[in-house]
């Protein structure tokens, strides 16, 4: 525009050369007031969307943070939970072991007390037998001979311990 020159007539400028640049000039403006007035639309447009970005960016970061937070409450919980359970599993361990043991402390008495009650029923079985093998040479008298009472005592002696094994 500023090169524009317009040739001389007689009365000045030529009057359809500056009519022509006029128009020309006002096509122009206009072309750039649309231009200008699009940017800005564009400009306004594009604010609108940062608006909205930076408002969708702020309820990501709550709710990533709100995340975080519950994440960490429930790995806090799980961890909290967990030694719990596994006190509670120590204590129940350690009083099955006590229990164990006290049953086992029993079984032990009444294993000792039946080895006694079995070595007084043995005794008594063998003072019986001989107390009745005593009563059978009295009854049937001492007229064998000597060596078949030993022999047989001998026997009996045997017979006796092989009974008294094989009851118990």
């Amino acid at each position: 525009m500023k090169k524009q020159e317009f040739n001389k007539s007689f009365r000045g400028y030529d009057k359809d050369e500056v009519h022509d640049f006029l128009d020309k000039l006002a096509t122009e403006y206009e072309e750039v007031v649309r231009e200008n007035e699009r940017f800005r639309k564009e400009l306004e447009e594009a604010k609108v969307q940062l608006a909205e970005f930076k408002r969708i960016e702020k309820n990501l970061q709550e709710t990533l943070l709100r995340a975080q937070e519950s994440s960490s409450k429930a790995v806090e919980s799980a961890k909290r939970q967990t030694a719990l359970m596994l006190k509670e599993a120590e204590i129940k361990a350690d009083q099955m072991m006590e229990k164990a043991r006290g049953e086992a402390e029993r079984l032990k008495s009444s294993l000792v007390k039946l080895k006694e009650e079995r070595g007084l029923i043995i005794a008594k079985l063998k003072s019986i037998i001989a107390s009745q093998s005593t009563l059978l040479d009295v009854s049937f008298g001492k007229g064998e001979e000597k060596k078949e009472e030993e022999n047989d005592k001998e026997d009996l002696n045997i017979d006796i311990n092989d009974i008294v094994d094989k009851l118990l």
